[in-house]
């Protein structure tokens, strides 16, 4: 691992430390610390998440603060090894130190309480991008599950406008396509989709249709490989292959500069390809080599396009 550089696009680590207890440097998860520490530079998305169907009785806002807080603990006890990011120079001058570099985000706007005024307290705290929603529908936008025929209104429309005046990415994994089609008309910035794979590989909602791939390609934004077995391909143990399938179909679309990494770790109870966690994605470096991607090509996925894309 020390020879392949390293940047996700989205987990759900921070969030299971705040309600598990789990410490952030070492643990039985998918991901920790002193894993990323083993890739020749490592980065990654830490997304904060709460099920709005769960909402606590303070409301999703203070929740979103309590993993905030937990976030910053966390980065403050490990300042050996890891550093708060908010740009690409930053996330490079954090690996050329020797450190990890912590991206923060927001899975679900709901978690702001959709609410535009909340996003300058996201923008002080360094939050860097925001999923639309989670998988349930909320005040701005229907998800691919409930109430996908719902688009953005225009309390949606004032919140994308105001994120992207923070310098805040828009996240459409898990919105409805409609919500998708509609940001796409307002986009004044790239748009990634943190953990999403091919829906003309593997027929998901959750997934994105080329049509989608080439808009946000047209934004200069980044799709990241979910590694999850349900977005990769039917059946309870999908292969390596399943997952080198969605990469290959995105080249095969111009995709080069705009496929990532977005394994969804600790989000997820069964991974791909036989990984067990971060410590397996050399697998896919591994498999992507053998059919022929060039070490710059697999730099490029595996680090450059996102480092790119957070500007």
């Amino acid at each position: 691992m020390n020879s392949i550089p390293y940047f996700d696009g989205h987990c759900d680590t921070i969030s299971l430390c705040e309600k598990e207890g789990r410490s952030l440097r070492e643990n039985g998860g998918h991901l920790d610390l002193m894993r990323l520490k083993a890739y020749s530079g490592a980065a990654q998305f830490f997304a904060m998440y709460h099920d709005l169907a769960d909402a606590p009785a303070d409301g999703m806002f203070a929740e979103c603060r309590r993993q905030q807080a937990v976030f910053a603990r966390e980065m403050a006890r490990n300042a050996d090894i890891v550093t708060q990011c908010r740009t690409a120079a930053e996330v490079k001058r954090a690996n050329a130190e020797g450190k990890i570099a912590a991206l923060l985000s927001c899975e679900g706007s709901e978690l702001l309480n959709c609410d535009p005024a909340n996003l300058d307290w996201a923008k002080k705290v360094g939050v860097k991008a925001i999923n639309l929603t989670w998988n349930h529908a909320n005040l701005i936008a229907g998800s691919n599950l409930h109430e996908p025929q719902r688009g953005l209104n225009d309390l949606g429309r004032a919140f994308v406008r105001k994120a992207q005046r923070c310098g805040i990415l828009m996240d459409v994994s898990h919105c409805s396509d409609a919500a998708f089609w509609d940001l796409m008309e307002i986009t004044a910035a790239p748009v990634i989709a943190s953990h999403s794979n091919s829906r003309s590989i593997r027929r998901h909602t959750r997934n994105i249709t080329d049509e989608m791939f080439r808009a946000i390609m047209q934004t200069g934004g980044v799709v990241g490989i979910n590694y999850w077995v349900e977005f990769v391909a039917p059946g309870d143990d999908p292969a390596m292959e399943d997952v080198v399938a969605h990469i290959d179909h995105f080249m095969e679309l111009g995709g080069a500069k705009h496929v990532g990494l977005g394994g969804d770790f600790d989000g997820c109870d069964r991974l791909a390809g036989g990984m067990r966690g971060l410590e397996d994605v050399p697998l896919l470096w591994e498999a992507l080599s053998k059919r022929g991607y060039s070490d710059a090509l697999l730099e490029d996925i595996f680090y450059n396009n996102f480092l790119r894309v957070i500007g």
